[in-house]
């Protein structure tokens, strides 16, 4: 009987918490939804926001390379993140094929495919699922890291991450999520433009672009223009999900 009692407590308590994942919060009002838009875009735009922030679309990016070797079965030793925004992701494997490539292949469009899922979560409304999404993909990530600095950086964003989920009104959770998503759509594109400024100076030569050209036939600007059609039909496909219309402000 007292197994029996626990049990059902159990049931219910997974139950609520059940529930409470896939009820649909309300939209922020539309000028909150534009808003949140420009402040991630002047947040990318501008040098010193750009180098505060860009932290968080290489977190996106190492986990990405991460994800693509677990998933070709590539066996991951670990990650690194530096102060200097960059990172590095450990595999062992094949030094060529088809694991290699697609883990090659997979970090400069992680942060905007991971902005396109969560443009559909906000756009549903599921913001609780959207924020223990990243927590759980933040914890997994922490497994990974093999440096200080990672592991502070995960800690820190997890943090905030967490203290927003628990502690914050739901409207404040929307906005803050609405914020985050452009922020990762928006984010995943500097990095492209970038790369391939330092290609042209000669000073990334071992890039995932550069690398992928040595795994195929291909050259390595054709995998630049592929990572950015990638970020930009993210982009369009997250403002089409997000941004209501006819436009409401009152």
């Amino acid at each position: 009987m007292v197994i029996f009692r626990a049990s059902c407590k159990s049931m219910e308590s997974l139950n609520e918490v059940w529930a409470h994942l896939t009820t649909a919060q309300q939209d922020p009002p539309d000028w909150a939804i534009l808003l949140s838009a420009a402040v991630a875009l002047v947040v990318v735009l501008s040098t010193a926001s750009w180098h505060l922030s860009r932290g968080l679309i290489t977190i996106a990016h190492e986990g990405g390379h991460a994800l693509a070797a677990v998933l070709t079965r590539r066996k991951l030793q670990g990650i690194r993140l530096h102060s200097d925004t960059s990172g590095v992701t450990l595999t062992r494997g094949r030094p060529t094929g088809p694991g290699m490539i697609l883990t090659a292949l997979a970090g400069y469009v992680a942060p905007s495919l991971l902005g396109l899922g969560g443009a559909w979560l906000v756009a549903e409304g599921y913001i609780t699922i959207l924020l223990w999404g990243v927590l759980v993909l933040l914890a997994c990530m922490l497994l990974l890291i093999r440096n200080l600095f990672g592991v502070l950086s995960l800690v820190v964003t997890g943090g905030a991450v967490f203290a927003l989920s628990w502690f914050a009104p739901q409207e404040v959770q929307a906005i803050c999520a609405h914020l985050a998503v452009w922020f990762l759509l928006l984010g995943g594109i500097r990095p492209i433009i970038e790369l391939q400024r330092k290609r042209r100076g000669g000073r990334a030569p071992d890039s995932d672009a550069d690398q992928l050209a040595r795994l195929t036939v291909l050259p390595g600007g054709l995998y630049v223009l592929f990572f950015l059609l990638v970020a930009g039909a993210s982009l369009v496909a997250g403002a089409v999900l997000m941004v209501p219309w006819p436009l409401s402000f009152t």
